[in-house]
């Protein structure tokens, strides 16, 4: 059973949808981690299964990846990992599709994978309430997102400055929970500024009827303020975080350390994000006349 509802996480405030990989540095240091991004004001964690290929990941999050598997996850840990949660915030599954199609090949004999029925199956049973997958196209979708239907839990689309006005609005009718919108062209990693992109991307979803959440570059506050003020529901933050893991496994910090560092970057960043909401609209300098 999926632990929540993702478009429920979007109610009231502007959401913050938190990311860190599982199993950087440890699996019992991601549950501290992710306890601590919930009480410092997450709404929804987005829970990275690492791929050797991570595409979409900028270095930041690449080296994460590489951490957590030279740990030892697979996907049978991270769904241990996830049922062992006990956090009030809904959990997605960021992850690639290869992990998702392949899961289970072995026992059902097939050289080239299942499909995502037995990931999906399991990842609902653990507590997984969405996925959110970089490397699928909506045009090849059906099968995870039939799945996805089947059992009750939420698929999230990334659209990008670049997605076309048709891709879009397939997107758009296969995305449940919350539409990703990407901030700016490229990887994640964070950015001293906000993308002039992300307030172009916003206007197009304005009619959206998914909430819309903001990520790729996110790391302060003054950001996650800006981007609700220019019409976003909520913000995705990842590597500001990731970075902050990394800085204790290169210091040899404890898990509460770097945990109480986490926790008050999420309240940094739900800040920002309500105040955001209190905030005028803001207007993309595009639209601005001298």
């Amino acid at each position: 059973m999926s632990r929540s509802n993702l478009a429920d996480a979007f109610d009231g405030d502007p959401a913050l949808v938190s990311y860190v990989v599982a199993g950087d540095p440890s699996a019992e240091a991601t549950k501290a981690y992710v306890e601590a991004l919930v009480e410092g004001g997450s709404d929804v964690v987005e829970l990275g299964l690492p791929f050797s290929e991570p595409v979409a990941e900028g270095p930041t999050i690449q080296r994460a990846i590489k951490r957590s598997l030279d740990a030892g996850m697979t996907p049978d840990a991270y769904l241990d990992l996830v049922a062992d949660l006990d956090v009030d915030a809904p959990i997605v599954c960021m992850t690639y599709y290869n992990l998702i199609h392949r899961y289970g090949a072995d026992e059902a004999g097939s050289t080239s994978g299942p499909g995502p029925e037995a990931f999906v199956a399991a990842a609902a049973e653990a507590g997984v309430s969405g996925f959110v997958v970089p490397d699928l196209p909506v045009d090849e979708s059906g099968p995870m997102y039939e799945a996805c239907r089947e059992h009750g839990v939420d698929l999230v689309f990334i659209a990008a400055p670049t997605t076309t006005e048709e891709r879009l609005e397939r997107m758009l009718d296969r995305t449940s929970g919350f539409v990703y919108v990407q901030g700016r062209v490229g990887t994640t990693g964070a950015r001293e500024d906000v993308s002039a992109d992300t307030h172009g991307s916003l206007d197009r979803l304005a009619d959206a009827d998914v909430p819309k959440a903001v990520g790729f570059g996110i790391s302060t506050g003054d950001h996650a303020r800006e981007i609700v003020a220019g019409g976003a529901d909520g913000v995705i933050v990842g590597s500001a975080y990731v970075e902050r893991i990394a800085e204790g496994v290169d210091n040899e910090l404890s898990t509460d350390e770097v945990a109480e560092r986490l926790e008050a970057k999420a309240a940094e960043l739900k800040s920002g994000a309500r105040d955001g909401a209190d905030a005028p609209r803001e207007v993309p300098e595009s639209e601005r006349t001298s």
